[in-house]
């Protein structure tokens, strides 16, 4: 069917539409109602409804015979690393993980903050976040210390998940001293930090408030999902706070699965097993979205890339991902196009390459 006779519909009986699209993915319990209005009058998507965005991404998938099949591809040429986990081996250090958090008293409706580069744990941290009904918040990975203490005091996080540090192409960008002069200026305390040390850089620890990830890991007990409502926050994402104080933008269970599930199929025409790759971050809404959240409700591989799309090495690294990983599908934004062009006007990089796919 085509986006102009879907979209018509969804004009004539808003209602009616939305109820079909829902019955796409797999509730625990049906929302009754599929449109209501709270006691603020503000409009709710599928109040009743019951379901998991984390089981949704993965457990699913394994239940229903396709756990061998690669979730997530790792590509990270600023550190010269690859990796694939398969949607068993992702569910696995997801629920560990859950667990690990479990263990720190983190439970349905606590906030944690995010500040990570782009790598598998901070996809674990992500789906551990929403498997447990906590609410993360991601803040890009180098931001300023001032900026993430805003984040820290609006969010008020149960804990914060860090990493060691990141590496911007030649660069490695140290995590902790920024972390550390966010807490101090925060006026909402932070008792617990939990650092994943990378072998490019590693972090101090302070001494009873952050703890090692993988030390945490290895003694961790899998955590289940649990079940939360339709209208229960998945995440709080800020604007960038250009125009002031950063604004907090907060997404719900309900709707944004519906919609994560069936945009990949209206927009990008993705079907369960192609290779989807959002060229963006975790920090931004198109990485919550299109590298971790709709590609995985849709049971797709999604490509999780750690460098620019020039200088790491050159302009056709995008070509060569592509190629190499048989990506179907690429989505990033103009200014990447922009800065390929300026490096290699005439394509020749691109020429070296099969991009078929």
């Amino acid at each position: 069917m085509k986006y102009p006779s879907l979209y018509q519909q969804s004009l004539q009986d808003p209602e009616r539409f939305w109820e079909q699209q829902a019955q796409k993915i797999d509730w625990f319990t049906f929302p009754p109602t599929i449109l209501s209005q709270d006691e603020n009058e503000l409009f709710r998507w599928y109040h009743g409804g019951k379901l998991n965005t984390c089981y949704l991404a993965l457990d699913y998938h394994v239940q229903h015979g396709r756990g061998d099949q690669t979730a997530l591809i790792y590509d990270s040429p600023v550190t010269n690393t690859k990796a694939t986990f398969t949607y068993a081996e992702l569910l696995a250090k997801v629920a560990t993980f859950a667990g690990v958090l479990q263990a720190q008293g983190v439970t349905k409706g606590d906030r944690v903050v995010i500040y990570m580069p782009m790598i598998p744990e901070s996809v674990v941290a992500m789906l551990a976040c929403a498997r447990l009904g906590a609410i993360h918040s991601v803040v890009f990975g180098g931001f300023a210390a001032h900026e993430l203490a805003l984040r820290i005091d609006d969010a008020q996080p149960k804990l914060i998940l860090t990493a060691s540090g990141g590496k911007e192409v030649d660069r490695i960008i140290p995590y902790q001293p920024i972390v550390n002069a966010a807490i101090e200026q925060a006026e909402y305390p932070v008792s617990t930090c939990i650092v994943f040390q990378r072998s490019i850089v590693t972090a101090e620890l302070t001494e009873g408030r952050d703890h090692d990830w993988e030390s945490l890991v290895r003694s961790a007990t899998p955590a289940s999902y649990v079940e939360v409502a339709a209208n229960d926050p998945l995440y709080i994402l800020y604007t960038s706070g250009t125009t002031g104080k950063p604004k907090g933008i907060v997404r719900e269970n309900g709707g944004h699965a519906v919609v994560m599930k069936n945009s990949l199929e209206w927009v990008y025409d993705t079907k369960p097993g192609d290779v989807f790759w959002a060229a963006s971050d975790i920090g931004w809404v198109v990485g919550h979205s299109y590298i971790v959240y709709a590609p995985l409700i849709q049971g797709c591989t999604t490509v999780l890339f750690e460098g620019k799309p020039i200088r790491t090495p050159d302009a056709g690294t995008f070509w060569r991902i592509i190629e190499e990983y048989r990506v179907r599908v690429l989505f990033t934004a103009p200014t990447a196009f922009r800065a390929i062009r300026k490096e290699d006007a005439a394509g020749q990089l691109k020429k070296q390459y099969a991009t078929s796919s």
